[in-house]
Formats: C-alpha cells, structure tokens, sequence
C-alpha cells in the first residue's frame, strides 16, 4: 500500500503541475523581466522564451564613430501627421516594463514616416516608449562612443504594406524605429503632458486616456533630424525579432532632471502580496555588432580613421592653409 500511496501521490503531483504548466506558458514574453526585476528572468534568460533573443543581428548596439560608414542615400525623413494633434485620444500605459503611449487607433491622418532610405511604401507610428535608469545611473539603450544618456525614446512604426504587428514581425523590412536619445538637462515643456500622466499609470496594467499633441514635439528639431545613423537590428525586448530598421539620431534631445525622476518611480509588476517596486534600469545590455555595418546621413558627424600618410600631408599642408581648406590631422 506504500507503493500504491506514493503513485496516487506522484500522479496527484503531476496532474497539479500539469493544471499549473499552462498558467505560466499563456504569454511566453509576459515571463521575461530586467535584471533590475528579477536576474532570474533577466536578459541572459530571454533566449530560453525566445530564439530570436540568442540570435544574431540583436539591439542596442554602441555606436562607433569611427566605423559608421557615410551613404548619401539616406535623404531627409519626410515626416506625415507628426505637426498636428490628431483626433482621437492617445492611451498611455504602464506595461510593467516601460511606459507606452499608444497611437495606433488612429483612423485618419496617421502619424507615417517615408524617405530617408526607408523601403516604401512608408511606415506607420504605432505606439512610443521610453527606457531609463535609476538615480545616479544612465539608461539609454544605444550609445555613441560609448556614451550613454540619461532616457532613451523609441517610435515604433510598421511598414504599411502589412496588416498588423504579427506579421510585419515575419518580414524583414517589416518595423522601423526612431530613436531618440535624451540628454538631462533642463525640464522640456514638450514632455509634460506624458510626465505629468505617469502619476495616474503608475501601477502596472493602467491605462489612461491622453490628450493628443503634436508629436514633432518630441523630436529633435528640424536641422537635427537630417543627423542620423541607420542599421538593421531587432525588438530590444523579447521576442528580439531581427526586423527593425534602426534610426539613431545623432542629436539628444533635453530633459529635466524631475522629469526623469518621475519615470523612475513607475511600479513594476512584482509577486502578488508584496509591496510593488519602482521599475528602474528597463534597458536591454548591448549586442555585438557581429559584420552588420552603421551608416550615417550626409549631415552626420563621423569620425575619419582614415590614415593621412605624414609626408603627403606636410606637401598638401601649405597648400590647404593657403586656400583655407586644411581642416586639421
């Protein structure tokens, strides 16, 4: 009768781990979490959830200065529906990873962005959000010459040609990013509306209505935008998929210290019964740029690490200066 107990037990065992399984397996990317979460779950493990995460081609990258490559095929961006305020309201929303604001309901005059060596026909805004640090600590996900900034701001928009996000997932021109790092610096007007909402969302799973604005607010002004680097890379969340037109813009765009602060103090999704945490340092560790190469727009800065042969350059030295073309070693 002890074997027999132990087998009822064993099969009881199994049956409730079988019954809990599918609780856990319902949304395989709503188990991942940062390292400032839980490393349990952390960045090192997303690839056990997701291939893709593991795979090459993977966001953020450091951007080297002395490797972009400089194509005059990447034009100005011509932005559509980003100087107005739409319509419909926008849905801000705290997803216990990061803060969104939504803007894919929108029927007319959607917010799309075209140009810039992007594949046509154009690509359509669906939602924003933001990665930060924690106090004392950077939290952009991209760097240039390793440096970091305080916040790092991503437009996330869908090539036009595709229904939905699930499949623009399946192609490879199917997502295209715009990144804009910002820089602390002082309070920016143009942020408030977002700022002054996150009280209202800081819970994870809320969601409150947002007044439109018009978005060209939040970028980088009208000179800045011809200032960028492109390369092709993945969803810095999981499931990584390596589908991402990358713009990273040259030029930060300022933030206020408190404006920071207050993203720093959005909750995180934490066991149930225990006092919520504010969610902190949600970016993803760099990736390995592996052969992928980073191009820069024609007005971007790069830096020449192309060997000047010294006594050539004593010959061209005169004759530059003379001419007011010597432009330094």
């Amino acid at each position: 009768s002890h074997s027999h107990c132990c087998i009822m037990w064993a099969l009881g065992f199994l049956l409730c781990f079988l019954t809990m399984q599918p609780v856990a397996q319902v949304d395989s990317e709503g188990t991942w979490c940062y390292d400032s979460q839980d490393p349990k779950c952390g960045p090192t493990h997303w690839k056990e959830l997701a291939p893709a995460c593991g795979g090459p081609a993977q966001s953020p990258i450091n951007i080297d200065l002395h490797l972009v490559q400089r194509d005059y095929t990447l034009e100005p961006f011509i932005f559509q529906g980003y100087d107005s305020a739409p319509l419909d309201p926008w849905t801000l929303e705290n997803d216990g990873h990061t803060v969104i604001l939504r803007v894919s309901s929108c029927q007319q005059s959607c917010p799309v962005i075209r140009g810039a060596g992007l594949p046509s026909p154009g690509y359509r805004l669906l939602q924003l959000h933001f990665h930060w640090g924690s106090p004392g600590r950077r939290g952009s996900e991209h760097s240039l010459d390793e440096k970091h900034y305080s916040m790092e701001m991503h437009m996330l928009h869908m090539n036009t040609k595709y229904q939905d996000v699930r499949e623009a997932q399946s192609h490879s021109d199917g997502l295209a990013v715009l990144a804009v790092l910002l820089e602390e610096d002082r309070d920016n007007t143009n942020f408030s509306a977002i700022v002054s909402a996150l009280k209202n969302v800081s819970s994870p799973g809320v969601s409150v209505n947002l007044t439109s604005f018009p978005l060209a607010s939040l970028l980088p002004s009208a000179v800045g935008l011809l200032h960028y680097y492109r390369y092709s890379g993945s969803l810095t969340t999981p499931g990584c998929q390596p589908v991402v037109l990358w713009t990273v813009f040259e030029n930060p765009v300022p933030i206020g210290h408190a404006q920071v602060a207050q993203f720093q103090t959005m909750l995180q999704s934490g066991p149930p019964g225990l006092h919520p945490r504010p969610l902190m340092d949600n970016f993803r560790p760099q990736q390995p740029l592996g052969g992928r190469r980073v191009s820069a727009s024609p007005g971007a800065f790069i830096r020449s690490s192309v060997p000047v042969l010294p006594c050539l350059h004593l010959a061209h030295l005169g004759l530059g200066v003379s001419l007011g073309l010597w432009q330094g070693p």
